[in-house]
């Protein structure tokens, strides 16, 4: 038997995706659909077994590195996500690379499955052949590589699709194929200047942006009767607050979201925006505003959600919190925010705020767990995001554990953060937009899964943001009231850009021409998120239209949500 241990582990290794395979099938059906992919999937795992009969060991060692890797990242990337490995998630994956090291960390036990179950490929290939094939050692030498070049064009003519239910190793080296080829032909050409013209005064007030992560609009007292306590609801001395219900996000997953909120894409036009016209901050600068971004999500200077040097030189003064904990990076956020509106100062300012990014199980102190029961302390409490799942295992008890988690972190992160902006910030010469980078799948619909976000087929919630204004009641800026009612549950993402822009004097004409209408006119917006943002070699972007009918409201407050704060 050790003489064809070799091939053993090759065959154990492909039958562990049998499931996987067999669902392949059942969705194609009889036709000539499954005998193709029966021709690829045999083309494939022959090409396999050619390369672990490579005769040079060197060359052997190095495809089975290569496969293996390959496959442990996409068997990782399954455990994690519970769903498929597409071209779109495989694009955003390498966009979020500097999310690496705490990735690893904290998917650390997918990743040794993912790696365990990796060594029976590695080893299948890299051990040395103790049998003949009558096969030219120069074709077993060009079979992996013919593979993966093959499934690179069946992918490529089918704008990204057709891997799945295919041998795993060959995927994210194909999508890999398909990637570097976009990038030597991105011919979207270089970034452009300030063209709009300006029709307004000098601007002699603060403007702010906070992008919270992760706050699903159904979840505040401000759109739902038993919503978290947010302290936007209720009136605050000498503010006023305009509260544009829900709104629909860009996309469901963060760096999607947050680049077209500073660069302005639209709906029909978010790809060539993005990468060619300019910045908020370019923007903000022509205007005569000093620009800060208060990042409290990442550290060391870590840039994110497509952020790059090139941007970052338009940034005058750049804030991370590396000594604080992530429980109180919000509430750092919230003192710096305060200073700057204290300063005098005319600015703009864009918040990232930690917000409630699973893991959620330590994301607010004690005195704020207002909800219970809610999930185990202890595990997360210096992880800001993407956390292993430990103990969670998706069924409907974990699911009530986590909503009351989620609840008690918004009672913090937003509830808190207001109460501490209203009292110590002065807020007569300052306009503030909140919002949030995306929603949230909560499973009330009692769906499985682990995910809350970044779904290939999302629920309505993944993309329903609050929309809030904030300025003091004396400021005159645009007449918010004007369009508020009709306005109302019925904007998106797509109206904060041209807003920033009205905002800075620019000239509305201009404004709705390139980037779409602000809240100061009636928005008509389609009100719809995109959920494959990343549309690649001629594939159409996927738009999941909300309907407010549909969406699921969170239970009821407990007896109190009257919680005792400590001191700022």
């Amino acid at each position: 038997m050790f003489r064809y241990l070799k091939e053993l582990l090759l065959v154990i290794y492909l039958l562990l995706y049998f499931e996987y395979y067999l669902e392949r099938l059942n969705a194609l059906g009889i036709g000539l659909a499954v005998l193709l992919f029966g021709a690829m999937f045999l083309a494939l795992t022959f090409a396999l077994l050619l390369t672990a009969y490579i005769r040079q060991t060197f060359i052997r060692h190095l495809f089975a590195l290569a496969m293996c890797a390959s496959a442990v990242f996409f068997d990782v990337y399954t455990r994690v996500t519970t769903d498929y490995l597409t071209y779109s998630s495989f694009v955003s994956l390498v966009y979020s690379g500097g999310f690496i090291q705490e990735a690893i960390y904290q998917y650390r036990d997918a990743i040794i499955h993912g790696v365990l179950s990796g060594l029976l490929l590695l080893f299948g290939i890299g051990l040395k052949p103790r049998h003949s094939m009558p096969v030219p050692n120069a074709l077993r030498v060009a079979a992996p590589i013919c593979g993966v070049l093959l499934l690179s064009a069946v992918l490529f003519m089918r704008a990204g699709e057709g891997a799945r239910g295919l041998p795993i190793m060959y995927t994210p080296l194909a999508y890999l194929n398909l990637f570097s080829y976009e990038a030597l032909h991105n011919t979207v050409g270089p970034r452009e200047p300030v063209k709009l013209a300006r029709t307004g005064p000098a601007i002699d007030h603060d403007i702010v942006l906070i992008i919270d992560e992760s706050i699903s609009g159904n979840y505040l007292d401000i759109n739902a009767p038993f919503g978290v306590h947010s302290n936007l609801k209720q009136p605050q001395p000498g503010v006023a607050v305009f509260n544009y219900g829900y709104a629909a996000s860009i996309a469901n997953c963060s760096a999607d979201t947050n680049v077209t909120l500073r660069y302005g894409g639209t709906r029909a036009d978010y790809m060539r925006i993005n990468s060619t016209l300019p910045s908020i901050w370019q923007y903000a600068r022509q205007a005569g505003l000093r620009t800060v971004y208060i990042d409290a999500q990442r550290t060391g200077g870590n840039l994110q959600n497509l952020m790059n040097d090139a941007e970052k030189k338009d940034i005058d003064e750049f804030v991370q919190f590396d000594q604080t904990s992530v429980r109180e990076r919000d509430m750092a956020a919230a003192a710096k925010l305060i200073e700057l509106l204290n300063d005098g100062k005319p600015e703009l300012v864009l918040i990232n705020k930690v917000g409630a990014h699973f893991p959620v199980h330590d994301k607010y102190p004690d005195a704020f767990m207002a909800y219970r029961p809610t999930l185990p302390r202890g595990q997360f409490v210096e992880i800001a995001d993407t956390g292993k799942r430990d103990g969670f295992n998706g069924q409907p008890d974990d699911w009530v554990l986590y909503r009351n988690a989620y609840k008690n972190t918004l009672l913090w992160n937003v509830g808190e953060f207001f109460s501490r902006v209203f009292a110590q910030a002065n807020l007569n010469n300052a306009l503030l937009i909140y919002t949030s980078d995306h929603g949230q799948d909560l499973h009330e619909r009692g769906n499985p899964g682990l995910n809350t976000h970044c779904g290939g087929d999302p629920v309505e919630e993944e993309g329903l943001v609050p929309l809030v204004v904030i300025q003091g009641d004396q400021l005159q800026t645009l007449d918010w009231s004007a369009q508020l009612a009709a306005n109302k549950d019925r904007s998106s993402h797509y109206n904060i850009f041209p807003t920033l822009l009205q905002l800075m004097g620019y000239n509305l004409a201009g404004i709705e021409a390139v980037y779409g209408k602000p809240l100061s006119v009636a928005t008509a917006d389609d009100f719809t998120f995109n959920y494959r943002f990343n549309a690649r070699l001629g594939a159409k972007p996927e738009w999941k239209h909300i309907d407010l009918g549909s969406i699921v409201l969170p239970g009821q407050a407990p007896a109190s949500v009257a919680v005792e704060r400590p001191s700022p």
